[in-house]
């Protein structure tokens, strides 16, 4: 009895060997039918663009602080042509760093003015904007130390 048993399973190991083969088959058409379908529709923005070495480009990605030691090697579709423009020229003001590697921080311009208005007193406030700095980076300031 046992031997019909095991030979009832052998007749049958070609057929579901065959049905899984078949099986992995249609998974890959599905799978190949997809990704033609997404490259089909990548394929309509891509565009032919050649860079040659001396070409400006600016790169469409802000590298973090974090990932300032990163080489400095990019896919050609992370960039995008650049036409010289004198207007994008920022001018550099120096900044003076004294022998402690500190620097003495300068306001520039008032920028807006508030009242902080606490439980029995009220605060004066300046928003200063500082020699080399961004717009972004003013600060709120007690105005009577600004005097």
């Amino acid at each position: 009895m046992p031997y019909s048993i095991i030979l009832d399973e052998l007749s049958e190991g070609p057929e579901v060997v065959s049905e899984t083969e078949e099986k992995v088959r249609l998974i890959r058409d599905g799978l190949k039918a997809a990704s033609d379908k997404q490259k089909s529709y990548a394929d309509l923005k891509r565009q032919e663009i050649e860079y040659f070495v001396g070409d400006l480009v600016f790169l469409k990605l802000e590298l973090s602080l974090e990932l300032d030691r990163i080489h400095d090697v990019f896919h050609v579709s992370m960039l995008k042509r650049y036409h010289s423009d004198p207007t994008h020229i920022v001018p550099m003001e120096v900044i003076k760093v004294w022998p402690g590697l500190s620097f003495e921080k300068e306001p520039v311009q008032i920028l807006d003015h508030d009242i902080k208005v606490l439980r029995r007193k009220s605060i004066p406030l300046v928003k200063l904007l500082w020699r080399n700095h961004r717009i972004e980076e003013a600060t709120w300031e007690l105005e009577d130390s600004m005097r």
